[in-house]
């Protein structure tokens, strides 16, 4: 008896591949090339961005082939086993994978997640879904063990396209530090083998608890919501409904903004009568979050060493107890963690338990600063103020974002070392769009230091970027010589030039000796 055709097999496994493969990593546009050959639009990316400025819903020319080659390869491989052709266990194994990616892109990507959970909108995706699943899995070869149930692969199947779109909204970049940021928080999510968390691992991952480490300023948060929002939820197929809507999964709770006492109230509840002014019941996070939910818990490295002790019992037996009671209750949600500390020297220090360490470090994300991104790409930087100025400005955007970029180059540099990150440029750019300027935070402490000439400590130490040298030696020599033609014929350069480049928070330091 005959096999199915060898092109179509190598050309199923090839798409198998792809439909496994992290979409957010360089393998993913590399397999692409293989399976379009020649009709492969090529892009100027190494991996999928949203600076690529493609909306999250319209869809890649390259994507919109693959899926179209994809339903037309599952119809001629159904139509040769149904011939008679045999179709080896290999291929039945890439058949399946291959059809799940044509249910995912045929009936849920071109949706909005948050549209797709409207019930009317879900129970119609639903019928047509479950309709084109009964024509699929009718296939020679296929068993129990190789196939998901519909309900289940349906809930799959959308919780890919939520946390596709979480992760391409909140992580921007196409530098290298991004791409791997990205690709990192989709392996969080699924693990490094999506077709065995499609198989056997969705109920378990939220389980285990995940650490976001970072400088301040790196979007650690952002990362935490892509986690967070994008958990499995089951679907009722009965009801043809999710059993979580889908509202209230994400609960944020920044440790270095409250004191002990109040942490341990909202995160574990009390009882009435727990303490003074615990006038009634109350429940905490850990109760209020539903088990596809999850709860941040930002700068963790600074929680009291007694509240160490009451979480790391938590992330152990998934168990908690209300303040002023014994009575056990389950959190069933996920536990996100987040700090910008160095926790290896916190545990050596006393500080940090190193049992909750180990508890929280199987899964670790590592957020880039903004100055090692543009290190590797320069050009991310006029992307990310026009992001930025999108937010801040609206309809003036565009040219908030060009007289920002230029400012910046003219008066920081390219290599400005942005030690705040994402958020020094938003507030940067803020600065720029009220008062066409920005005072960095050097600037402060040369003002408040002036005296021990910190500015040439800082350009011993190389931490001065040329334009920066110069203005700040401007500044200096002009309040030595009390006029900017004195200035300009020491320095050798034109009076109009040192005018430029003073800085009048130096300037006026210098003056209050």
């Amino acid at each position: 008896m005959p096999s199915v055709r060898t092109s179509d097999e190598k050309l199923l496994e090839k798409l198998s591949r792809l439909a496994l493969c992290n979409p957010f990593s360089p393998e993913r546009i590399k397999l692409e090339k293989q399976v379009l050959g020649k009709e492969f639009e090529p892009e100027d990316v190494v991996a999928w961005s949203r600076t690529l400025d493609v909306s999250v819903d319209r869809e890649r020319p390259n994507v919109t082939r693959l899926t179209d080659i994809a339903i037309d390869l599952i119809k001629r491989i159904k139509q040769q086993a149904g011939d008679g052709r045999t179709v080896s266990p290999d291929a039945i194994e890439h058949y399946w994978n291959v059809a799940t990616y044509a249910l995912l892109y045929r009936h849920i990507v071109h949706q909005d997640p948050a549209v797709l959970q409207q019930p009317a909108n879900t129970a119609k995706t639903w019928k047509a879904f479950h309709s084109d699943y009964r024509v699929l899995v009718n296939m020679p070869g296929l068993t129990d063990d190789s196939i998901q149930t519909a309900d289940h692969l349906f809930a799959f199947l959308c919780q890919i396209h939520r946390a596709f779109y979480n992760i391409y909204t909140f992580i921007l970049g196409d530098s290298l530090p991004s791409i791997e940021l990205r690709g990192a928080v989709w392996d969080s999510i699924f693990t490094c083998d999506i077709r065995r968390y499609r198989v056997s691992l969705f109920d378990r991952m939220s389980g285990l608890p995940s650490l976001v480490t970072g400088p301040s300023g790196t979007g650690k948060e952002l990362v935490a919501r892509a986690i967070g929002l994008s958990q499995y939820i089951p679907f009722d197929q009965k009801q043809s409904k999710f059993v979580d809507s889908g509202d209230e999964l994400f609960y944020p709770l920044n440790l270095s903004a409250m004191s002990a006492n109040l942490i341990e109230s909202e995160l574990f509840g009390h009882r009435k009568g727990a303490y003074t002014g615990a006038v009634v019941d109350r429940k905490g996070w850990l109760e209020l979050c539903p088990p596809h939910g999850a709860i941040f818990l930002d700068e963790i490295g600074e929680l009291d060493p007694a509240l160490q002790v009451k979480l790391l019992r938590v992330v152990q037996q998934r168990t908690f107890s209300r303040l002023g009671e014994t009575k056990e209750r389950q959190f069933s949600g996920k536990l996100i963690g987040a700090t910008n500390r160095d926790l290896s020297h916190e545990m050596k220090a006393g500080r940090f338990r190193e049992d909750l360490y180990y508890r929280l470090c199987a899964d670790r994300i590592q957020t880039p600063g903004l100055r090692v991104q543009l290190d590797h790409r320069p050009e991310d930087l006029y992307s990310l103020c026009r992001h930025i100025a999108r937010k801040v400005a609206g309809t003036g955007a565009e040219s908030l974002a060009e007289q920002a970029y230029s400012w910046i180059l003219k008066n920081l540099g390219a290599d400005y070392p942005w030690r705040g990150n994402i958020r020094e440029l938003e507030q940067c750019i803020s600065s720029i769009m009220i008062r066409n300027q920005y005072l960095p935070p050097e600037h402060l402490s040369n003002a408040a230091s002036a005296t021990s000439n910190n500015w040439l400590d800082d350009a011993v130490n190389a931490s001065l970027t040329a334009d920066q040298l110069l203005q700040r030696y401007c500044t200096w020599l002009y309040h030595k010589t009390g006029s900017y033609e004195s200035a300009a014929k020491k320095l050798g350069i034109d009076r109009r030039t040192v005018k430029a480049k003073i800085d009048p928070a130096m300037l006026e330091s210098l003056g209050n000796e």
